[in-house]
């Protein structure tokens, strides 16, 4: 299947349903990779980020009649992946019983022992490092550096202003180049 439709062509094919299981194939096809890698990096382990990549697609399914197109496309299924991703963590810190202070080792201790992690050691320290951030904070810097998101689509998936972005990215850079000094 082709990924080079644009928003307007897979819209038209959403909205019409003749064609709106076409359209939606279309729409899992062009986004479950680039869904698929934000989540993995706010949730870290492989088979939660196919769960919650699942349950995404399902809920842009069930509510596709509701779009109205005042947002990209790619937006509101970011937006749609990140409340999925902030439930799950909401959820898992419940169960495991972790307090906001101890959810860095928890983090950590989850990439290491996820075996699909195939990074080096700088790897590994750099998202012990992003595991530290408070969530908001490791989202912004995780959305701007590894998918360099601007902060006009950011303020959009988020519903916070560019200003506050963009402090955001700069304190958890500065808190991730504290933590790498410290390490070494």
């Amino acid at each position: 299947m082709e990924n080079n439709i644009n928003d307007e062509e897979l819209l038209e094919l959403l909205q019409d349903p003749e064609t709106q299981r076409q359209g939606f194939a279309k729409l899992v096809s062009v986004y479950s990779e680039r869904l698929y890698w934000q989540i993995r990096k706010m949730v870290l382990l492989h088979e939660d980020s196919n769960d919650i990549l699942q349950d995404v697609f399902i809920k842009a399914w069930n509510h596709i009649d509701t779009f109205r197109g005042e947002s990209k496309l790619s937006t509101w299924l970011y937006r749609i992946a990140i409340n999925e991703c902030i439930t799950f963590l909401k959820k898992e810190r419940a169960k495991n019983n972790i307090s906001l202070d101890d959810e860095d080792v928890f983090v950590a201790n989850k990439l290491e022992g996820d075996t699909y992690f195939d990074g080096d050691e700088a790897q590994l320290l750099l998202q012990k490092a992003i595991a530290t951030l408070p969530e908001k904070q490791r989202l912004v810097f995780q959305m701007k550096y590894f998918d360099e998101i601007k902060y006009e689509d950011m303020s959009e998936i988020l519903g916070t202003s560019v200003g506050a972005l963009k402090a955001s990215y700069h304190h958890a850079v500065k808190k991730i180049e504290n933590y790498l000094t410290k390490s070494h």
